[in-house]
């Protein structure tokens, strides 16, 4: 190993950028929901589940290709009927999600205390970009799907960020809000895990050892000051 500096490592989506794709679709789809009477949270939590089983049932794909597919695959499901442009909305509303709120400064923080930052994130290089620059913190390293070659949670997602910063686990904190793609998979890895639970989620005794915070706010607080 190479490298002596702590990192913390992000997933990015809900983690850092207020990226709820559920809410920027129903709106684009409701007339189309409503014409066949699809109740809207069960259509939702099907898109949620498809789109899980999207990036984990193999090798990467385009993400954006893959979220216009899903929410075309979760219409079909329901017998709604699907056009191109509702896909294209979708991408395009995404790339101009906000950042929550405090994640600028504790990042900040972070980088003042002498701990590197990186991104590991289910996304494409052109599409993170957007978010990043939104974020407004520098990152040491941004590491996408298209870059890994897999999506998270499979391994070799893990395998290539932790082979990119290149340091042994007693460096690396992995913090995400992600139970599924995140927590649970990088549990195996030996890391320390501070897991984001903004939406008030059950964790599992089966995943501890894990530190758990509601927001971002705090997470300055496990790094020893300078």
């Amino acid at each position: 190993m190479s490298n002596t500096s702590p990192i913390a490592t992000f997933d990015c989506y809900r983690t850092l950028i207020d990226f709820d794709l559920n809410r920027l679709a129903l709106p684009i789809v409701r007339d189309r929901l409503d014409e066949v009477g699809i109740d809207h949270d069960t259509f939702l939590d099907n898109l949620r589940v498809v789109r899980f089983y999207a990036v984990a049932r193999g090798p990467y794909t385009r993400y954006q290709d893959l979220v216009r597919l899903t929410l075309e695959k979760t219409m079909q499901l329901h017998g709604a009927r699907y056009e191109a442009e509702f896909g294209d909305q979708l991408v395009e509303e995404a790339k101009e999600l906000p950042v929550f709120p405090e994640v600028p400064a504790a990042l900040q923080q972070l980088k003042e205390k002498g701990v590197q930052l990186a991104i590991i994130s289910n996304s494409d290089r052109d599409f993170i970009t957007h978010h990043v620059e939104t974020i407004g913190v520098d990152f040491d390293y941004v590491i996408t799907a298209e870059d890994a070659g897999w999506y998270k949670p499979n391994d070799g997602a893990f395998e290539h960020l932790f082979k990119t910063i290149d340091r042994g686990p007693e460096l690396i904190t992995h913090v995400a809000q992600g139970w599924e793609y995140d927590i649970m998979p990088a549990k195996k890895y030996g890391v320390r895990r501070i897991w984001v639970n903004r939406y008030g989620f059950p964790g599992s005794e089966f995943y501890q050892p894990y530190e758990q915070i509601s927001d971002l706010s705090t997470l300055p607080d496990f790094w020893p000051a300078v």
